[in-house]
């Protein structure tokens, strides 16, 4: 991997240390172009027009996805972000009264918020499962919980709020072995590590553009295992959909088009494409390689400093690093940071409550480093956070 010169198509890296990529990876020049080109289309030509120029390349977006993740194309829908793609897979599931859903302490808050919300509507028992001694789900327990009336098993790969890597393919086996349907919720993990649906045994796979694949926001996609199809009933229908019979009726889109709308934007779903190949070629291997030498050494760094602690879980952990400075309130930190020329952000208790019920950490400053970023990058981070913390 040569890092200048990654660093050299990467524009943003010229003005700012970008260490928030776990909010929104910087794009590079690749994107950027892709996307130009087809905007200046839209504005040349006309809108329908240049999106019919376009098929092939927004085929290429589904193809080279289904390779980042192991899957097939049919088995994508794209969507505007991760979390409406989370949540036409969840609200997909036809839930009864009494069934449960099984999660993990890690769950991100959006999807605490649906399990909630089906709670109240349909009496589902939403039941959490602690974390093991090393800070992940813990998978005895997630075993001895998963029932006859377990009808999900809804997991955050990484949560938003710390560098935890769930076993995932731990979990996949006891959903496959229990006959219940897996969502795994890969917004955090989609570009930064390797992932593959067959050795995850997910059913249901989000992620989302913005962040570790470095494409645009407004981008988030939905694997479905094409296996589950009839045991899903979409929540919204429309022309994209669903075909309408003559009469009466209609019938839904082959594969998993029959999450999607109609209506996108063609050009975030080109830029899309073109980071989602730009990871494919450097190899999500190597990738993950550099992003979790860089998450230690950061972690290493900082808790080196007197008064900076690091509260990151689990037996594996990724470039996601979240601290604390003693008598600093994190949005001061981040300030202080911001001030240097360094981006970061702070986790929020709503993200993450589940874990906020058993920790209460947060809020914690993270920073989220990715593979063009430098260790002179983290070591002036760190030297930042050490005059604050000695301040």
């Amino acid at each position: 991997m040569d890092i200048e010169q990654l660093r050299a198509q990467t524009p943003g890296c010229a003005r700012r240390i970008h260490l928030n990529n776990a909010g929104a990876g910087l794009m590079t020049r690749a994107t950027l172009q892709a996307m130009r080109r087809h905007l200046e289309l839209e504005a040349t030509i006309g809108g329908y027009e240049a999106a019919e120029q376009a098929e092939e390349a927004v085929a290429d977006t589904y193809r080279a996805l289904a390779q980042l993740i192991g899957g097939r194309p049919q088995e994508l829908a794209l969507f505007d972000n991760s979390t409406r793609a989370w949540n036409a897979a969840f609200h997909s599931v036809q839930f009864r009264p009494g069934d449960r859903v099984v999660t993990g302490r890690a769950e991100y808050g959006s999807n605490v918020l649906s399990y909630l919300q089906l709670a109240r509507r349909l009496g589902v028992e939403v039941v959490v499962v602690p974390n093991d001694g090393q800070g992940q789900i813990d998978v005895e327990a997630l075993g001895r919980a998963v029932d006859e009336r377990t009808r999900l098993i809804g997991l955050s790969h990484i949560p938003t709020g710390g560098g935890l890597v769930n076993p995932a393919e731990e979990v996949g086996r006891i959903a496959r072995a229990a006959g219940a349907l897996f969502l795994l919720d890969a917004t955090q993990s989609a570009g930064q590590l390797p992932l593959d649906v067959e050795r995850l045994g997910c059913d249901l796979l989000t992620g989302t553009g913005r962040k570790f694949l470095r494409g645009p926001r407004g981008t988030g996609f939905l694997w479905v295992r094409e296996a589950v199809l009839e045991r899903l009933d979409p929540s919204v229908v429309e022309i994209e959909a669903a075909t309408w019979d003559g009469a009466r009726g209609f019938t839904w889109a082959p594969g998993a088009r029959r999450f999607e709308s109609w209506e996108r934007s063609y050009v975030n779903v080109l830029g899309l494409g073109s980071a989602v190949r730009q990871a494919l070629a450097l190899g999500m291997e190597a990738i993950w390689a550099r992003d979790a030498m860089l998450g230690d050494r950061l972690r290493r760094e900082l808790e080196l400093v007197p008064g900076v602690s690091t509260h990151d879980l689990g037996r594996v952990r990724c470039a996601i690093v979240t601290a604390r400075v003693e008598g600093v309130a994190a949005q001061q930190v981040r300030r202080r940071l911001a001030e240097a020329g360094i981006n970061v952000t702070t986790t929020v208790a709503e993200h993450s409550p589940f874990d906020t019920e058993e920790r209460g950490v947060h809020p914690l400053v993270r920073l989220s480093p990715h593979y063009y970023n430098t260790e002179d990058e983290l070591s002036e981070a760190v030297r930042v956070v050490s005059e604050l913390a000695r301040s």
